[in-house]
This record gives structure tokens, C-alpha cells and sequence, in this order.
């Protein structure tokens, strides 16, 4: 080692210090005149095999940096043979040198590539005012997740025509597929007005208002026309679909209000969702009554998940082949929210009801899961939820309550549907609650407070299929634009052909 001499280090804790910055400064300093020779030698050997300099220095810093690295990579990975002991997560936080988490991963982002060039004012060399050409194929590179703004544009659409050389025939370019035969807006337009109403609740004014800002002029009622023209199509998908569902043995049914704009109709009406863990399908209906009931449910047979609602209690005494299973989140629900003024009894029946939960968790994956799951599920239930059951039930019986109290009235709410709140116990694809129907809900929900409702029955016919079509897509794991499209690609093709979510390979 040549140059300056280094001091010793040993002395006292006091004094090694001082000595030991010393110590590093030197080390810097006989580095940069190490790298100092290597960049030269590493350039009058690129000269005398006819290469380029620069490009050489550059493999010289490249390489050293990887070299760099792995020296850190050995540096900080634990020595195996080492007793000491490792530092605690908060420890190696700290250590890391940076915050946030990096990062998120955009694997099905589409990569634009930009690569940005040097001014031509600024292409002269700082060193020697020569001209700066470009460094092979170097960069320095980094990510950014961007956004392209939309753009309506003005197709015109050119249909080339042939004619035979004998004269006997003019042959027209097939006609590519129309929305409405002589209408002004593409299919792919009507399907993005759809997807931004019932999927990202954007109400129909204020689209129209976006549009204006990219230069496109329409009215909400253009925009409506639209959307009853891919409703008219799919109509058939949507009973298909209805079909399907009652195939099932067992679904979820909620219903909520749907306000009706146009006021000479007096009240509103009525969104009924019916589900299974891959379909939901909505019915709009102007009331909420028996009748109503008998409308949707009139030719199921099988298990329907549902909360109180008495109607459900009403059709299942008149049909011998629907049984009802009672939600605990709503029996749940009641003793929470009398909690305050029943502390101690009300804390009790709170956590027996929590076990029954607990257990549900111990079964893996998502709901109902495998026929392996089911087993695991069904045993579960059998061995830890029906003690638990008994526990409640004896709770129930001894904390009668007032009848008139807030407390009475719940115990009696859940022991008269005793044998409902129970039937999860015989089939483990019953779920525990009717939480399945509520989500399936907030689509519907969220729109009624963006866009309050329909003005017309023609607005409730249009919003039941297409908010059913593209819940329905979401459950199925499906892009719900993509399929919209295709399914009334095909229906406008073949009248009367049905694609569902199902089936879609998008």
C-alpha cells in the first residue's frame, strides 16, 4: 500500500475514536487513487483494441457496482455458525434505511415505453464542448404508473364496395355490428356508458358532463337510448340466468327500497336480490308484499338464506318444498344494539354467538369451498357448534326478559326462529348469516344515493338486467366491460343466443 502511513489504533475507548475516522479517511483516499489508475488502464486498453472509451469506462463502474453489491448481499446475510441472536423486526426496520413498502407490483399494466433525449442545445461536452453522442444503448431507467386520458372520437365508417368485370354484380363490405341499425353511438360506447353507471355509479347527467370536457355534446336521454338498446338484447341472458339460479339448493335473498323519480307511481319501489356464490340477480318490483314474493319464489325448491322479514316466513308455510335458514347477523345485530342498556346479559349471548363464528373461520378458503371443505365444515359443526347451540338456547329460556323490553323481544325474536337459526347445522353449504345477500346489495344501494333510482318502469327493467348481468361477471371473476360486450355482441348477431358470465373466456 503506498501513500500516507497509518496511525495505530490501539488506546484507550476514549482515544480510538479520532483515530479510527482517521484510519477511514486515508483508506477513501488510497481508494480514489486506485480507481483513478484502473479508469485509465481500462481506457488505453479499450484504445488499443479499437474500442470505444467511454463504453469501456462504463463496463468498469458497472461491473463495480455489482461487486459492490454482493459484498453488501454477504455483508448482511447471517453468518449460520453465529450464536448471536437475531434483532427483533423493529430492529431491522430501522436498519433498512427507508420507509414505505416499495413498490406495488402492475403485472397487468400495458408497458409504453419512453425514452427521453437530450436537447440538442444541451449536446455539447461539459469537459471539452465536443459533441455528446448517445452512449450505445444506455440508460438510466425507472417506472411510473400513468394515465391516458380518454378520447371520443368521430369513426367514419367506409364500406368498400366490388363490382364483378362482367357488370352483373355490386358487392358491399359486411356491415360491422350495429347498437341501433342507423344510430349515431358505437356498441362500445353504450357498453362504457353501462359499465359507468351500474358498475362505477356515475349517474347519466353527470356523464354527459364529462363528455362535454372532452369535446363530445349529448344529452342523458342519448345516453338512456343507449342503454335500453343493450338491455333489449340481453334480455334473454337475463332470464337464462334466473333459471340457473333456481337450480340452486340453496341461495340468499335481501331486498331493499329503489326509489321511482316519477312521482304520479306515490311509493317506491323494490330491489329483491336473489344469490348463490356466483350469480346475483336482481328484480325490480313496485312492492315488497306476499304477492311479490310468490312472484320470485313461486317455482323454487330448496334453501333460501334470509333475515325476518316475515313475507319469507308467510311463502314458506305455503310451500311444503322451501325451507327457510335464519341469518345470526341480524339476531346478532339486535343485542348489539341494546347492548348499552343491557350490558351483562347482552355481553354473554354476544360471545357464544361470536364462537359460532370462530369455529366457521377454522374451515380455510372461501365459502362453501370443496367438497373436502364441506367435510372439514360439516365435522366442525357437529363437534364444537351444536354445544355452543345448546348453551344459547339454555341461555335463551333462563334470560327470558320483560315481555315488552327491548331484551324480551330479542330473545323472543331468535327463539321463534329457533329451528331456521339451526338448519346450517344439517347442510354445510348453509351459510351462518345472509351477509351474501347484503353485499350483493351495495351496487344497487350505492347507485340509489348517486342517481336515486329510475324515473320509469322502462329505467327499472334496464337497471335490473344489466345491474344483474355485471354483479353476476364480478362474481365470476370476469371483466365485466368485456363481457357486457361480448354477450350483446352475440345477441344482436343471433337474436335470442345467450352467453353468460359463466361461460365468458375473455
Amino acid at each position: 500500500m503506498s501513500g500516507a502511513s497509518l496511525l495505530p489504533t490501539a488506546g484507550t475507548p476514549k482515544n480510538r475514536l479520532p483515530l479510527l475516522e482517521q484510519r477511514i479517511e486515508l483508506l477513501e483516499k488510497e481508494n480514489e487513487l486506485l480507481y483513478k489508475k484502473l479508469q485509465d488502464a481500462y481506457q488505453k486498453l479499450a484504445e488499443a483494441g479499437g474500442q470505444d472509451a467511454q463504453l469501456a469506462l462504463h463496463g468498469l463502474v458497472e461491473e463495480l457496482r455489482k461487486a459492490e453489491e454482493a459484498r453488501r448481499a454477504l455483508e448482511s446475510k447471517p453468518d449460520d455458525d453465529s450464536e448471536t441472536p437475531a434483532a427483533p423486526p423493529q430492529a431491522k426496520k430501522q436498519q433498512k434505511g427507508h420507509k414505505g413498502h416499495g413498490p406495488t407490483p402492475q403485472p397487468n399494466l400495458r408497458p409504453v415505453e419512453a425514452v427521453i433525449e437530450l436537447p440538442e442545445d444541451r449536446r455539447a461536452c461539459p469537459a471539452c464542448a465536443g459533441e455528446l453522442v448517445p452512449l450505445g444503448e444506455q440508460f438510466e431507467e425507472y417506472e411510473e404508473v400513468d394515465v391516458i386520458q380518454r378520447e371520443y372520437i368521430l369513426r367514419k365508417v367506409k364500406r368498400r364496395k366490388y363490382r364483378c368485370r362482367c357488370n352483373g354484380a355490386v358487392v358491399t363490405a359486411p356491415q360491422p355490428i350495429r347498437l341501433i341499425p342507423g344510430g349515431r353511438y358505437s356498441l362500445n360506447f353504450a357498453v362504457n356508458v353501462a359499465v359507468d353507471k351500474y358498475l362505477d355509479h356515475v349517474p347519466l347527467e353527470r356523464q354527459v358532463r364529462i363528455m362535454a370536457r372532452y369535446e363530445l355534446v349529448t344529452t342523458s336521454q342519448a345516453l338512456f337510448d343507449q342503454l335500453f338498446a343493450v338491455y333489449g338484447p340481453l334480455v334473454p341472458t337475463y332470464e337464462a340466468l334466473e333459471g340457473l339460479l333456481l337450480e340452486a339448493k340453496i341461495i340468499h335473498a335481501d331486498e331493499t327500497r329503489w326509489p321511482m323519480l316519477d312521482r304520479l307511481r306515490g311509493s317506491p319501489w323494490f330491489v329483491w336480490a336473489r344469490c348463490t356464490p356466483d350469480i346475483a340477480f336482481y328484480s325490480l318490483l313496485d312492492s315488497k308484499s306476499a304477492d311479490a314474493g310468490r312472484s320470485l319464489f313461486s317455482g323454487y325448491s330448496g334453501v333460501v338464506v334470509v333475515d325476518g322479514y316475515a313475507v319469507y316466513e308467510k311463502l314458506a308455510k305455503e310451500k311444503s318444498d322451501l325451507r327457510l335458514a335464519n341469518c345470526w347477523a341480524h339476531a346478532r345485530r339486535k343485542y348489539k344494539d341494546i347492548r348499552e342498556n343491557f350490558k351483562k346479559p347482552c355481553d354473554r349471548i354476544l360471545s357464544l354467538i361470536s364462537q359460532l363464528y370462530k369455529v366457521e373461520h377454522e374451515v380455510p378458503g372461501e365459502f362453501p369451498g370443496d367438497s373436502q371443505a364441506q367435510e372439514l365444515r360439516h365435522r366442525l359443526r357437529e363437534e364444537k357448534s351444536k354445544p355452543i347451540l345448546a348453551e344459547i338456547r339454555q341461555w335463551a329460556l333462563n334470560e327470558v326478559g320483560l315481555p315488552k323490553s327491548e331484551l324480551g323481544k330479542a330473545v323472543r325474536y331468535m327463539l321463534k326462529r329457533w329451528d331456521a337459526l339451526t338448519l346450517f347445522l344439517e347442510d354445510p353449504r348453509i351459510a351462518l348469516d345472509n351477509n351474501a345477500a347484503e353485499r350483493s346489495l351495495r351496487g344497487p344501494v350505492v347507485g340509489r344515493k348517486v342517481h336515486y333510482g329510475s324515473k320509469s318502469k322502462n329505467g327499472t327493467k334496464v337497471a335490473a338486467v344489466l345491474y344483474t348481468l355485471l354483479e353476476t361477471a364480478k362474481l365470476c371473476g370476469v371483466d365485466p366491460a368485456a363481457y357486457l360486450k361480448a354477450a350483446t355482441e352475440l345477441a344482436i348477431k343471433n337474436p335470442g343466443a345467450v352467453l353468460l358470465p359463466h361461460d365468458f373466456k375473455g
